[in-house]
């Protein structure tokens, strides 16, 4: 829990005003947007056939390793630094984190004021999975990158996502790399190779001077440059060694970044993991796959590695899971995606069994997700009176279903039938019940997905959230804060959770 909780602002597990749920004042953000701002909805067939090479590498392969090994190889060529790590002499640091950021909307520019606040002193930023909505275009890093942060005083690092993927990473690679190279992929094979081939969609001409300006204009000051040393880096301290990876599109780690990955690992300095596909995530492992054996997950639990987090984007809430790594450590595995883009479900987060429900945590609360995701079908649908849930209501119904203590007690009785069938028609699953594996796919994920990526809004409460990480000699402390988008959370955003990790 925050320490704050007992001295500070509320936060939704206190009070629905915490969570966002009545607004004071509208925030500020909107101020802080271009002056054509287009709506960014994945209901629009337009932006899903953008992103159409996510379907093409899950069904074809997945060409992001051999596009990573090339540019790899001409970084080395230019001379990237050893190892691809940037050294830092300071034992006491701090940095934010956000993943998942770069929708250039409302819900992105809502989580600026609450992050420069909560952010303020930090050494540099690391964004975590997604810059770049729908496909990692370059032309659209003006306003989904340099503008929202340009306020932002210190270096901002990034390891990139499946969506950077899209446009084969080069407008990824120019903007963090300074480097452009050929993304396109190699030549597919088999019997059904003419689809992908037919159907892949290339990176677009990147205007150099175009990315230039926009760097100077928003983010031309010193303190604000950096050039990292590849999609994946490590950052090396003498207290902490934060390690950033590079999953593609489909979340393999290819043989050459596998390799460097271990030898970075090797050692008992203290290490953090960032990824853009997290390890633990919706009540389920997912270790990641690294070409010809083992997994990241393997590497991050061996005991020679004395790793003590692992923290991913891609699922855009906020989750952790604190296991016991049978050493005596205790590995927090984190998932922080809330930087901006449209907010996943977390009443669809089964009752977990990977740890214990009671050190469970996520943001928004499960009943706070169903209420909002029961407000948008109502309207959506035109039956409000059906659908919509209060705060209460639908934190009662997920206790019901779950068989779980809300994070937010209220003193209600059981909830309603029609709650009850709200909660079962928009996801919220039945105990610790899991259909087998082989049906998780098809039945379970996919409506899932499809419930998240169109209950997209651009109101409060946004549900979005960010890290402050602050290490010392002896300890890493992590805090999740809220952004609501209401103006009475912006000088002083909710902290969410808090966990303190030793290091010695």
């Amino acid at each position: 829990m925050c320490a704050e909780e007992n001295s500070g602002p509320d936060n939704s597990r206190t009070s629905e005003a915490g969570a966002g749920w009545a607004c004071q004042k509208p925030g500020t953000f909107n101020d802080l947007l271009p002056e054509r701002v287009t709506d960014f909805s994945w209901r629009r067939p337009r932006v899903l056939w953008r992103s159409r090479n996510d379907v093409l590498a899950s069904l074809f392969g997945d060409p992001s390793n051999a596009i990573r090994r090339r540019c790899v190889d001409a970084l080395r060529e230019r001379g990237a630094p050893a190892a691809f790590t940037v050294h830092r002499s300071e034992p006491e640091f701090s940095f934010a984190l956000l993943g998942d950021t770069g929708e250039g909307d409302r819900s992105q520019y809502a989580v600026v004021p609450p992050l420069l606040q909560a952010a303020a002193g930090t050494d540099f930023m690391i964004i975590a999975s997604d810059v770049i909505y729908p496909a990692g275009d370059a032309d659209e890093y003006p306003d989904k990158f340099f503008r929202p942060y340009k306020d932002y005083p210190a270096p901002i690092y990034a390891v990139p996502g499946n969506h950077d993927w899209y446009d084969g990473l080069r407008g990824f690679l120019h903007v963090f790399c300074e480097l452009d190279v050929d993304c396109s992929p190699p030549p597919w094979r088999g019997p059904l190779s003419f689809v992908p081939r037919l159907l892949w969609r290339h990176p677009g001409d990147v205007d150099s001077h175009m990315l230039g300006e926009a760097r100077r204009r928003h983010r031309g000051a010193p303190g604000q440059q950096s050039v990292q040393p590849g999609p994946y880096w490590a950052i090396d301290t003498p207290s902490l060694r934060i390690i950033g990876i590079d999953t593609g599109i489909t979340g393999t780690v290819d043989r050459g970044q596998g390799r460097w990955l271990r030898e970075v690992s090797a050692g008992p300095k203290p290490k953090l993991l960032v990824t853009g596909k997290p390890l633990y995530v919706d009540g389920e492992h997912r270790p990641g796959k690294i070409q010809g054996g083992g997994t990241v997950d393997e590497v991050v639990r061996d005991p020679a590695h004395n790793y003590v987090a692992a923290i991913g984007g891609d699922i855009h809430n906020y989750q952790r899971y604190p296991l016991a790594a049978g050493d005596g450590r205790t590995i927090q595995y984190v998932v922080a995606g809330g930087g901006g883009a449209f907010m996943h479900a977390t009443h669809t987060i089964p009752r977990t069994r990977v740890v214990e429900e009671d050190v469970f945590r996520c943001y928004p609360l499960r009943g706070d997700s169903l209420s909002r995701y029961s407000r948008l079908y109502g309207r959506w649908l035109r039956l409000p009176r059906f659908f919509e849930l209060t705060p209460e209501e639908a934190t009662a119904a997920v206790r019901h279903r779950l068989g779980i203590r809300p994070g937010r007690g209220y003193k209600s009785p059981e909830p309603s039938f029609r709650a009850r069938l709200v909660a079962s028609l928009l996801g919220v699953p039945r105990g610790d019940r899991r259909r087998p594996r082989m049906l998780r796919v098809p039945v379970r994920k996919l409506p899932q997905r499809f419930r998240s990526e169109l209950a997209d809004w651009d109101d409060p409460p946004f549900f979005k959230s960010f890290l402050r990480v602050d290490v010392t000699e002896s300890r890493l402390r992590i805090r999740c804060y809220a952004a609501t988008g209401c103006g009475d959370h912006e000088k002083a955003p909710p902290c969410e959770d808090e966990v303190t990790i030793p290091l010695r």
